[in-house]
């Protein structure tokens, strides 16, 4: 498959080949010089001179235009390959690119037919050759070249010698090979960086997405564990006070002050999560058998359901976030019991058995069948919430129930996450 050249839309964005370009150039003007002095220093008066002379400024002046051109448009792309700017849309190198090599060309070989001292000037050329132009173009011209110093050479030494057809052709052959193997491999690397780069970029937008959703879902977590929750149970508090405002104004005056004490601790917990701070019972570093026990306290006063808490074990320090995700599960717990279960009692262990902390909430509810009621989601968001939160730890999450006989929820932390 033919590899990318150079192209000069990147020839103009490196200083290096900028710079090997001036070398070139000034290298096939010192040979030129040089052949041209040569010439004058071992024909004199020969009727040839002026028109050496006129060739020799010729194409002076056109080597460094033709390079200048070279350098500011690319040669036709390969095949799928990406054209350069300034590449012609047709895949075909501009017209403007095209003549300056050939007029160099011609006018060299006009040239070395008449004065074969110029021969060497091809060392030039051809690595402009290769440079500039398509390996299927540039082979081929290197070729003629090349065929082209051999003759001349035969024609100064005046006659034909094994070194001299041979050695221009080895030494053609050994520059044309290394060139284009290191333009392949330049070719490859170019590509590799490329694909490099774009693997960078979808990474970091890959990254982005994901770091979006999470953050999506921790709102997500966080808005169901704690406002949607208190809503909740403000609707059950005001609906008590209104069933009970005329005839028992006293309770009813209770539950609403309930619900003002639910509105404000839940407006607190917003503005916490917000911040992603951790939550209030959580605060000055209460440990996590202190909240619970604080919660299953609340709880019983604000829903008059009993609420029990035990501790098994001696307690572990665990992390900010794990101790959160655990109080998280069990606020989301009670709330599922509270609405759904229909419970007279429940109880919320926490026991730390060596090699990972559980958490344990049951009721005597009702109960359901996880599987008809899809354990892996079909109550709502809160269970694949609890599922979520535990991931992060490496923490799964058990659902044992049977209708009629009430449920445990069980959330377990291994210690080694600490």
């Amino acid at each position: 498959m033919q590899q990318p050249r150079p192209a000069a839309g990147r020839d103009a964005d490196d200083p290096d080949a900028g710079r090997l370009a001036v070398l070139l150039d000034s290298a096939f003007l010192l040979l030129l010089a040089a052949s041209l002095s040569r010439y004058l220093t071992h024909h004199p008066g020969n009727p040839r001179i002026p028109w050496v002379i006129g060739l020799s400024t010729a194409l002076a002046l056109a080597q460094p235009v033709g390079s200048w051109l070279a350098h500011r448009h690319p040669p036709a792309p390969a095949p799928g390959a990406e054209a350069a700017p300034g590449a012609a849309p047709d895949g075909r190198a501009p017209r403007r690119r095209r003549w300056p090599p050939a007029l160099v060309v011609a006018l060299w070989v006009v040239l070395v037919l008449l004065a074969p001292s110029f021969a060497w000037c091809a060392v030039p050329l051809i690595y402009t050759a290769l440079r500039t132009l398509p390996a299927r173009a540039a082979i081929p011209l290197v070729a003629a070249l090349t065929l082209l110093v051999v003759i001349a050479e035969v024609r100064l030494a005046g006659g034909a010698d094994a070194t001299l057809v041979l050695l221009p052709f080895a030494v053609a052959a050994l520059a044309t090979g290394v060139f284009l193997f290191m333009d392949r491999q330049d070719a490859r690397q170019r590509a590799l960086i490329t694909d490099l780069v774009r693997t960078r970029r979808e990474l970091a937008a890959t990254e982005r997405r994901e770091g979006t959703l999470a953050e999506r879902e921790r709102l997500a977590m966080e808005i169901h564990d704690t406002l949607a929750q208190g809503l909740s149970s403000q609707q059950m508090l005001l609906q008590a006070a209104e069933r009970t405002w005329d005839t028992e104004p006293t309770t009813a005056r209770t539950h609403v002050r309930t619900a003002a004490e639910v509105a404000a601790r839940n407006l607190a917990e917003a503005r916490r999560f917000v911040h992603d701070l951790a939550p209030a019972e959580l605060a000055d570093g209460r440990p996590l058998d202190q909240a619970l026990r604080a919660l299953a306290g609340r709880e019983a006063a604000e829903s008059g359901l009993p609420v029990r808490f035990h501790l098994d074990g001696t307690p572990v320090p665990l992390p900010a976030a794990a101790q959160s995700a655990l109080l998280r599960i069990a606020q989301g717990a009670l709330a599922n019991v509270r609405e759904h279960a229909g419970a007279s009692a429940a109880a919320i262990t926490l026991s730390y058995l060596g090699d990972q902390a559980v958490l344990d909430i049951a009721d005597d509810g009702r109960g359901f069948d996880p599987g008809a009621a899809g354990a892996a989601g079909g109550r709502g968001y809160g269970l694949p919430a609890m599922r979520a939160r535990l991931r992060q730890f490496g923490g799964t999450l058990t659902v044992e129930s049977t209708p009629g006989e009430g449920t445990v929820v069980s959330a377990a932390i291994p210690l080694e996450h600490r």
